[in-house]
């Protein structure tokens, strides 16, 4: 699962990292240290070139006249993306890719879950695989909202979470982005465990909160030193 995330880095630093062309409404955009459902954040579609839009995470699909079903849907598990009526119709023509940094989740200990960052090992973005939904609310508004596909946790993940979302890899970023050209057949198998070296600390319980948005959302709480997984 992937219930909070992170996105930490300046507009020019994202565009350059991922080869945007095109960013609409950039005066819209902040960095967030606590990105939760129902907040918007930037989501990578390809319309003829690289877009980035603002958008709420949580899946509405267009038919969907409930406005709160977002908040059931922020995950989408790869194994059954073709079983579900909500994501059947978008893996062929509204994919998409998630701009993160790096995420949050949660450990059981006894009665207790205790937060862990997860992130990059060399600070590098993660573009997580995703799909996303356009709708008219009442009164004529679009809205696009987003899912972020998971998977199996990888290696030494699965100590925290047994799931993650899907992180692309250079390769399989501008294929999953190309709707036009890569069939869902060609797609689905791109959705796999990220196999890049990745890291993880405990966090303060303070990202519990959505309010709570600030670099101490990240700070390590404890002396033991930063994982490295593989």
């Amino acid at each position: 699962m992937c219930g909070r995330k992170t996105l930490t880095k300046d507009i020019r630093s994202i565009i350059e990292e991922l080869a945007i062309d095109e960013w609409e409404n950039p005066e819209d955009y902040s960095l967030s240290y606590n990105i939760s459902p129902g907040q918007r954040s930037p989501i990578v579609i390809k319309e003829g070139q690289r877009t980035v839009k603002l958008m709420k995470w949580g899946l509405a699909p267009s038919w969907s006249q409930d406005e709160s079903i977002g908040y059931k849907m922020i995950n989408a598990r790869s194994e059954t993306l073709t079983e579900k009526p909500a994501y059947q119709g978008l893996i062929s023509k509204h994919r998409c890719v998630v701009i993160a940094d790096g995420y949050y989740e949660w450990k059981r200990a006894g009665k207790h879950k205790i937060p862990h960052y997860i992130y990059s090992q060399n600070r590098r973005l993660f573009p997580m695989a995703g799909l996303w939904s356009s709708r008219t609310c009442p009164g004529e508004e679009i809205e696009n909202t987003y899912t972020v596909i998971t998977t199996d946790a990888h290696t030494n993940i699965r100590t925290v979470h047994h799931r993650m979302p899907v992180i692309l890899d250079r390769e399989t970023f501008p294929l999953w982005l190309d709707v036009n050209s890569v069939s869902v057949t060609d797609a689905l198998p791109m959705l796999l465990p990220y196999t890049g070296n990745l890291s993880i600390k405990e966090v303060s319980t303070m990202v519990n909160s959505p309010s709570h948005n600030s670099p101490d959302c990240i700070e390590q709480v404890n002396n033991r030193q930063t994982l490295d997984l593989f």
